[in-house]
């Protein structure tokens, strides 16, 4: 006899139901509903969750759960949406999700390194010219953020030949990699810097940590890719050092304010680039599987899986 259904919250009914029907074909054991198909009785004895950037007062539709699963790396919102409630927050880790980010990391890091926005304004005014060519291995990319996803694509980019680094909070070891840590080693990593690829958390110690200090700390003509979280980047600093050629481009996935407002400066300046937030599509196939394993643990053990350190964000 299936236990209590689980619920599943999120924002937008098509994008709900989609995900219910993955989650369902990987658990067919359980019943995975609609928060508000629930019954009353129902909403109360749920004792876990399965979310997606839900709405907080759904959340509070369910006043006895244990803990919740997102279908998201990335739980910021969740948490600043459970700041009431110490629930245990466990996050998506799935190595389909980092295999897909490391192949937008390298298309993209190579874009930037192939001049390919000098070339997009060379057609646009009918410039016929090669650009100097430099080899991989003479460029220096390092990827701020060494935890599941920026060491799956500081790996992918050490295979394609350029000198990379990475920086974390925390000590890592990683092969192939020059590894910086803590706020004291950054800026010596930042000043050899050629591209800088933000794969951060969103925490109080990483928002706006990529300021005017930050920046001017960069080579003059360096490049960025942002697809951790917009908050991360200070705007007005981003713009200043764009406008003043201090920083040569920007590709940015995340923003402040998604979908990004039409009269935004980013969609019109020239040393931007602009992406839907479309780098690390979660596939809800293989993160229904993993979903799936952990309510089975659970069910059976009812041991809850490794939950978000609250005190860090992640």
């Amino acid at each position: 006899m299936a236990e209590m259904p689980i619920p599943f919250l999120a924002s937008g009914e098509r994008y709900a139901t989609n995900w219910i029907q993955a989650l369902q074909n990987a658990l067919p054991e359980e019943r995975i509903v609609a928060v508000h198909v629930l019954s009353h009785a129902e909403r109360i004895d749920a004792a876990l969750a399965i979310v997606a950037n839900p709405d907080p007062a759904d959340l509070a539709m369910l006043p006895n759960l244990r803990w919740v699963h997102s279908v998201w790396a990335g739980v910021d919102g969740l948490l600043s949406g459970l700041a009431e409630r110490q629930l245990p927050v466990v996050r998506l880790i799935d190595p389909r999700m980092a295999a897909t980010m490391a192949e937008s990391v390298l298309a993209w890091t190579l874009y930037l390194h192939r001049d390919m926005p000098a070339y997009a304004r060379q057609q646009q005014q009918k410039i016929w010219r090669e650009r100097p060519y430099r080899p991989a291995e003479s460029r220096t990319v390092s990827v701020l953020g060494l935890g599941a996803l920026g060491s799956a694509c500081a790996r992918r980019l050490v295979q394609a030949g350029f000198r990379i680094n990475g920086w974390s909070l925390e000590r890592k070891d990683i092969v192939g990699i020059r590894c910086f840590s803590g706020r004291a080693e950054l800026p010596a990593m930042l000043a050899q810097t050629d591209i800088l690829v933000i794969l951060l958390p969103l925490t109080d110690a990483t928002r706006t940590l990529v300021d005017s200090i930050f920046l001017a700390t960069l080579p003059r003509g360096s490049a960025l890719i942002n697809f951790a979280r917009g908050p991360i980047i200070d705007e007005n600093a981003l713009y200043a050092a764009l406008n003043d050629g201090h920083l040569g481009h920007a590709v940015l996935d995340v923003f402040a304010v998604e979908p990004l407002p039409a009269e935004h400066w980013c969609w019109h300046h020239p040393s931007v680039t602009v992406l839907p937030h479309c780098s690390g599509p979660t596939d809800r196939e293989s993160a229904s599987a993993i979903v799936a394993e952990a309510v089975r643990r659970y069910r059976q053990s009812g041991e809850i899986p490794a939950s978000v350190d609250r005190a860090k964000g992640y």
